[in-house]
């Protein structure tokens, strides 16, 4: 079916679906999706699940738009804002729009509450820590992990899965249908030998220590039924290590840069939570997360 007829240009002015998602807190990718669902399930069930990609929304929110969505996204979004037409949706937010109530939204399970920084240059990022023990102690690892669905991990030795946070807890969440990658550098590789030289080791220190965390992971994975199994995937890559990656349930994203001659422990820690209506990190970090997982082989 093709688009509907050119309803505006780009603007550098906001779009009203963008203003009055961020009014009612639905701005995260996940969120708009869950949002789109229920309004789908009310005007076509056959619509379910055919929320826009995170580009295509981004391309919606941002005014990157020559006309209108297909018909099917039209008619879930008037659903989700009533009072809106499609064409109204897509037009720019000229008038004041007065402040949704709605009550607080409940807390996720990624963390403690952060206030985001008003500040547009902060992008979506919310919390800067100076260490990774700094960070720890405002993100213990039981309030990111306990309740998630899914967790994407990219670095080195992955200690914070690996040795802050009890197997058993591992085993509850990949038995209730959470979905844990892990992505290791190879402790075969070239790769971090090189990062043990730059570090000062001279005794295996992070070969051995990564090959501990991918064997506890490995017997873990062995002691799963086979459904619970195939959700624990585990791979290795052997490059350059340049951040540590931890993205819980597609809404928070934890980076820390590799920095020269130093430990991971003592790097700098950025917090960022998914702000589609905003010019984001989290869109870059979890695509590179996707493009390394895609190079990297499965142990």
């Amino acid at each position: 079916m093709a688009p509907q007829p050119e309803a505006r240009i780009m603007t550098d002015q906001p779009i009203l679906l963008k203003t009055l998602l961020t009014q009612r807190h639905w701005q995260t990718y996940s969120t708009f999706c869950k949002e789109y669902d229920k309004a789908a399930k009310r005007v076509d069930p056959s619509l379910q699940g055919g929320w826009p990609s995170r580009a295509q929304l981004h391309r919606w929110l941002n005014g990157e738009l020559k006309g209108l969505p297909y018909s099917g996204h039209c008619r879930v979004l008037e659903a989700m804002f009533p009072d809106r037409s499609a064409h109204e949706l897509f037009t720019t937010a000229a008038v004041e729009i007065p402040a949704r109530r709605t009550d607080p939204e409940p807390a996720r399970s990624v963390g403690p509450d952060t206030a985001v920084c008003p500040m547009p240059q902060m992008a979506d990022m919310t919390a800067v820590f100076s260490s990774r023990s700094a960070f720890s102690s405002a993100y213990p690892a039981s309030s990111m992990f306990d309740d998630a669905k899914e967790i994407n991990a990219a670095g080195l030795s992955l200690n914070i899965l690996c040795q802050s946070y009890p197997d058993h807890q591992l085993k509850r969440l990949l038995d209730s249908g959470a979905r844990i990658r892990c992505l290791f550098l190879d402790p075969k590789g070239q790769a971090i030998r090189a990062r043990e030289a730059e570090e000062g080791y001279t005794d295996s220190t992070l070969t051995t220590l990564t090959a501990l965390n991918i064997s506890m992971l490995t017997r873990l994975r062995d002691r799963l039924d086979t459904t619970s199994a195939q959700r624990l995937e585990l791979h290795v890559y052997d490059e350059t290590i340049r951040f540590n990656l931890l993205i819980v349930d597609r809404a928070l994203c934890v980076v820390q840069p590799y920095l020269p001659q130093a430990r991971g422990v003592d790097s700098p820690t950025f917090v960022i939570k998914d702000n589609t209506a905003a010019e984001g990190l989290f869109p870059i970090f979890d695509q590179v997360f996707r493009d390394m997982w895609e190079r990297s082989n499965p142990v």
